[in-house]
């Protein structure tokens, strides 16, 4: 199991997008926060010398610094370990978000761990809940 923290409050991937104009053409765009969240993220994450490269499940618990936000950046997050954690947020099979409130310390704590095998010929999960969360 990988447990880390990283400090900052998280941003969404999807809400507040922005449209710029690059070359003449619109583009759409995170938007200044998530953007910005992003490098601090790339800066304190910790890179595997080997990238998982099975199935995981994810479990984030945020801290907000205030009651607005929601917890939308799980998205965020799980693209943000690419290359970092694993090879592609593909693998990620199971997802928890825990939504807490920290006005001083606003953060993500981070538990990713690896899954056995838990598909069946037809591609349905056979991962049971205890079994990955029993973090």
């Amino acid at each position: 199991m990988i447990d880390f923290e990283i400090l900052g409050e998280p941003a969404s991937a999807k809400n507040q997008r922005r449209i710029v104009s690059v070359g003449g053409k619109p583009r759409i765009i995170k938007s200044k926060k998530a953007l910005d969240y992003s490098k601090a993220f790339r800066g304190q994450c910790p890179k595997l010398d080997y990238l998982i490269d099975c199935d995981v499940a994810l479990r984030i618990d945020v801290w907000y610094a205030s009651r607005r936000p929601d917890l939308a950046c799980a998205d965020l997050i799980m693209d943000l370990l690419q290359d970092f954690i694993y090879m592609n947020d593909r693998q990620v099979k199971a997802v928890m978000s825990v939504w807490n409130l920290d006005r001083e310390n606003p953060r993500c704590r981070i538990r990713l761990k690896t899954l056995k095998d838990g598909g069946d010929s037809q591609g349905l999960s056979s991962f049971s809940l205890s079994e990955i969360w029993e973090m």
